[in-house]
């Protein structure tokens, strides 16, 4: 055979080519993504034309022109090259740990650190999968919201802190967590409840989903804040915090429990029928083959409804609770470093983003894990 010659190869064993050029790659990839079409390549261009409209101005702001290091705000503008055209990150930095502990004692600061500590170690707990002691990890995050409580709030060996010295990031953190980890597992009771054949237990699941779920959370906040002490036997007291703490719960679960809902409506009857042909009871056949089914049809509207949670915690500043938003503004108050608020929301806007988007990504990340319609390689 001629050393230019084609090769021969038997019937059925010619290797794979590679694909073509213009098919692989980062190029391919900008064409066949961004300029496929002339309507994609003008959105592309005008895309293009927006960002270099703005991230040019708003990284000279945020980082090239900004000051890290000044007494206040003057100082601040004294040192950039360009008075007030940068970005004084002082104002955050100097104010960074009133935004994380509020007014909780600086001498038991450490117990609000060893809660931090522990809330991270109960969603690696719970995320992570393949993990030793699995079972215990999850024993762990269940236990959390109250281990967290006594270490926050006192007693049983602990100086107590009143609950008005909460705020800050610590405060968001505490509604948003203890309502996500209470309303799953009531919504998930309401659900079922408003599928129930008792009529009794269907009409109340039925009453308070539809009621929570007409009534803004803010008018649930102030019901809790200032009526609900009138239907307490006179000379009692209730926490305001506990107070917002179930008014949050309550309002989210009756959305968890329409997520729910639609996720065990999602299912076929053949499901009910094949855990009945195997003998289950109702909870066994529920716990074994209907949720499992319904929540990871739920995923999705269950993580929408907790990143919604989350960011509506900012809505206790309105009954005046001090949350990041409340206690940033009562910075701002200062005379030293009046107006400089956009540094501050921005600085809550990413607080809320990193969390929110954490959020979002996992959930993805479940979904794709948990998919029946992948192909295995």
């Amino acid at each position: 055979m001629k050393p230019d010659s084609p090769r021969k190869y038997p019937v059925g064993a010619h290797p794979d080519l590679p694909p073509p050029v213009n098919t692989t790659g980062p190029l391919a990839w900008i064409r066949i993504n961004l300029f496929s079409s002339p309507l994609n390549t003008a959105l592309t261009l005008f895309s293009l034309l927006i960002l270099w409209t703005v991230v040019p101005p708003f990284l000279d702001w945020a980082i090239l022109e900004s000051i890290w290091g000044a007494t206040d705000r003057k100082d601040c503008w004294a040192k950039m090259p360009n008075p007030r055209e940068g970005a004084c990150w002082a104002f955050i930095r100097g104010s960074f740990e009133f935004f994380v502990y509020g007014w909780f004692p600086d001498t038991e600061k450490w117990r609000v650190n060893l809660s931090f500590i522990l809330l991270i170690l109960a969603i690696f707990g719970v995320l992570r999968e393949r993990i030793p002691g699995k079972k215990y990890w999850l024993w762990f995050a269940a236990a959390f919201p109250f281990v967290a409580a006594w270490l926050l709030i006192g007693g049983f060996g602990f100086e107590y802190v009143e609950t008005s010295k909460l705020g800050g990031i610590l405060l968001t953190i505490i509604i948003g967590i203890t309502g996500i980890s209470f309303s799953l597992p009531i919504g998930i009771v309401l659900a079922l409840g408003r599928r129930s054949n008792m009529p009794a237990l269907r009409s109340v699941c039925v009453i308070f989903i539809e009621f929570i779920r007409g009534v803004p959370l803010i008018t649930l906040l102030f019901v809790a804040s200032t009526m609900l002490t009138y239907f307490l036997p006179p000379g009692s007291t209730f926490d305001l915090l506990m107070r917002v703490l179930i008014m949050v719960t309550l309002f989210s679960s009756a959305y968890i429990a329409e997520v729910v809902r639609g996720g065990l409506q999602g299912l076929s009857t053949g499901q009910y029928e094949a855990a009945d042909s195997l003998g289950l009871t109702y909870w066994k056949a529920h716990r074994l083959i209907i949720l499992p089914q319904a929540l990871k049809i739920s995923i999705p509207g269950i993580v929408n409804t907790f990143i919604g949670l989350y960011k509506d915690t900012t809505l206790v500043l309105i009954i005046g609770m001090m949350d990041i938003v409340g206690l940033g503004r009562a910075r701002l108050n200062d005379p030293e470093w009046l107006g400089l608020a956009p540094e501050l929301y921005f600085f809550i806007a990413f607080f809320f983003f990193l969390c929110c988007f954490s959020m979002a990504r996992y959930s993805l990340n479940l979904e794709n894990k948990l998919s029946t319609n992948r192909l295995n390689t």
